[in-house]
């Protein structure tokens, strides 16, 4: 198992949410390079996507 790790991304990076497919609501992302070269992702891997309420904002929390 993977050891947890503390990343913080200072200027943080955007990207594009499209359509998963035509049978879905799902909508699809791509992982930045930066975040799944730290995290150690590799195609096939699962990842954990939480939603956590800060302040006066929610900020997603992702567990490889």
């Amino acid at each position: 198992m993977r050891q947890a790790q503390t990343i913080t991304m200072v200027r943080g990076e955007r990207t594009t949410l499209t359509k998963a497919n035509d049978k879905s609501y799902s909508l699809r992302t791509t992982v930045p390079k930066g975040i799944s070269n730290q995290l150690d992702l590799k195609e096939g891997d699962s990842i954990i996507w939480k939603l956590v309420p800060s302040e006066n904002k929610f900020m997603i929390v992702v567990e490889p």
